[in-house]
Parts: C-alpha cells; sequence; structure tokens
C-alpha cells in the first residue's frame, strides 16, 4: 500500500494536502460540471427533463448539441436581470449594515479583557446551534401584525396600530443582518484581536486623540478582516432564498427565489441551470478577491 501511495506521490505532506482537494473535486467540481452540462442543453418533457448533450449519429460518430439559448434568453427576459440586480442591492444594503452593527462588536470583544473574549465570541457563535430555519421562522413571530415587536411597541405606547413590517424589504434586511452577522464579526475579530497594541500606545504618546489612533492606525490595519467580513455576508446573501421566501412578499424578486421556480415550478432545467452558472460566474470575482484578502492578511501576521 505505501509503495502504491509513493508511485502516485501521496506521501506525507502531499497525503495530507490531497485530502481537501479530493473534497473540492467531489463536490463542487463534479457538481459544476454537471449544472454546466445541463445549462447547456434543451428543455423536454421527460426524465430527466432535459435532452442529453451527446447524440449517436452511427456507431462511431458522436454529435454534440450544445444550446447557448439558454443564456441568451437570460438577457433578453428582464425578469432576470431585475432579479439579479434586486439580489445584489439587498446584500450590498445588508452588508454595509453586518459591517455598521458588526465593527463595534468585534472591536470591543477584541478590546475586552481576554478572560472574557472566549464568552462573550460563544455568544455570538451561539445562535448556529439552532437551525437555520427555525431562527427564521422565529422572526414570523416577531414582525408580524400581532407579533412580539408590534405588542411591545403599542404596549409602550409608541404606535396605536401594528406596523406592516412582515412581507416587505424591511422584514428581509433584518433577517439577513440577523442570520449572517456572526461571518462578519468573526474575521473581524480574528484581525483586530491580533492587532498590535503597542502602536496605538506610540499613536497617544505622540499626541494622537483616541479617534485619530482609530483612523489612522486600527482603521487602516483592519481592512482585510473588513473585506473578508464583507465577501463573507455578501456572497451567500446574494443567492439567498430562505429568507425573502418566508419574510419577504410573493412577488419579490431575488434571484434565488427565481431559481426555485425555474428548476421545481417550471421544471425548465436548462434556465434554471444558466441562471446558476451565471450567478457562479458573477461571484467568482468576490471569492477571488477574498482569496487574495486572505493571503494578505496571513502575510501581514507572518510579517508581525
Amino acid at each position: 500500500m505505501n509503495r502504491v501511495f509513493q508511485r502516485l506521490g501521496l506521501t506525507g505532506k502531499n497525503l495530507v494536502t490531497s485530502v481537501p482537494y479530493l473534497w473540492l473535486l467531489l463536490f463542487f467540481l463534479v457538481p459544476f460540471v454537471i449544472v454546466l452540462k445541463i445549462s447547456f442543453s434543451t428543455a423536454q418533457i421527460a426524465m430527466p427533463p432535459y435532452a442529453p448533450l451527446l447524440h449517436w449519429v452511427s456507431e462511431k460518430v458522436v454529435q454534440v448539441q450544445l444550446d447557448f439559448g439558454n443564456f441568451l434568453f437570460l438577457v433578453q427576459d428582464n425578469l432576470y436581470w431585475k432579479a439579479y440586480l434586486t439580489s445584489i442591492g439587498i446584500a450590498f444594503v445588508s452588508t454595509v449594515f453586518c459591517l455598521l452593527i458588526g465593527y463595534p462588536i468585534a472591536y470591543s470583544i477584541a478590546r475586552s479583557d481576554p478572560s472574557k473574549r472566549n464568552i462573550l465570541m460563544l455568544l455570538i457563535v451561539l445562535p448556529f446551534w439552532t437551525s437555520f430555519l427555525l431562527r427564521v421562522y422565529a422572526w414570523i413571530g416577531i414582525l408580524k401584525s400581532n407579533g412580539l415587536l408590534n405588542n411591545f411597541l403599542m404596549w409602550l405606547g409608541v404606535i396605536h396600530e401594528p406596523l406592516q413590517i412582515l412581507q416587505t424589504y424591511t422584514a428581509v434586511y433584518i433577517g439577513i443582518v440577523y442570520s449572517y452577522l456572526p461571518f462578519m464579526i468573526l474575521p473581524l475579530y480574528a484581525n483586530l484581536e491580533k492587532m498590535d497594541i503597542t502602536l496605538l500606545e506610540a499613536a497617544y504618546d505622540l499626541g494622537c486623540r483616541p479617534w485619530q489612533a482609530f483612523y489612522k492606525i486600527t482603521l487602516p490595519l483592519s481592512v482585510p478582516g473588513i473585506v473578508a467580513g464583507c465577501l463573507l455576508v455578501f456572497i451567500p446573501a446574494v443567492g439567498e432564498f430562505v429568507i425573502p421566501s418566508l419574510l419577504g412578499s410573493p412577488g419579490m424578486l431575488m434571484i434565488g427565489k427565481v431559481l426555485w421556480t425555474e428548476f421545481f415550478n417550471n421544471r425548465d432545467w436548462p434556465v434554471a441551470s444558466a441562471v446558476a452558472i451565471a450567478l457562479l460566474l458573477f461571484l467568482v470575482i468576490p471569492i477571488m478577491y477574498y482569496q487574495r484578502a486572505q493571503d494578505a492578511e496571513s502575510g501581514g501576521g507572518l510579517h508581525r
């Protein structure tokens, strides 16, 4: 067995590093190739609901039929590019809110007593111990007309009639920010926690005020954490399906809902696959930028 591994070059370090590559091959590359293949096929009433790409003309001749009309249909039908733009806008606004809320939280935890940091971070990740679907469902009970929020505000006398929050963009923003806020806090905390405090002490000795030291030292040094956190929130928020389906209005256009409709309601797998491929290609750029930010942060940490 060892000789077989040696012939394949899978010894020691290579054997260990091959495990994540095998994982990516099985659970990312293979499904991606399958979806890419379906995106170039033609829809038909059959099982599966798409035509094969390879057709045997004779015993020795194979004909490949690629249908690029699925991708052209995405450009011609304004439903899809409107759904893309809406998803990008909602994801961008949600990312900004996550940053505005998450940065002070991460900063406070990073500057707190070291003995309390683990407990505070445990409170941040504690919601992940509960099902994501159950947490989103809980917001329905909070935001509905006779829910906890409206009843509490009416009890305080702030409002005299229930507010319409559920099935609006506000509810979707609340759900996304609540669900993805830990993804913003975790990389920010990792960046801020390892920051050299002596730089701030030197700035104070040179006459900088606290806000000046934060603006000139802390904020620039935390940029890799900001980029990583923003991308970790923005990328999954673009394709979010559960939150807009449960908290948003039925007519809300987000690409995740459009993708679900094409797959399961219309059973147009080729168009749905084309939507998924286009979304993935759009997200490749922020994913690559996220990787560069991670490399820069790791390089900076080694340098320090």
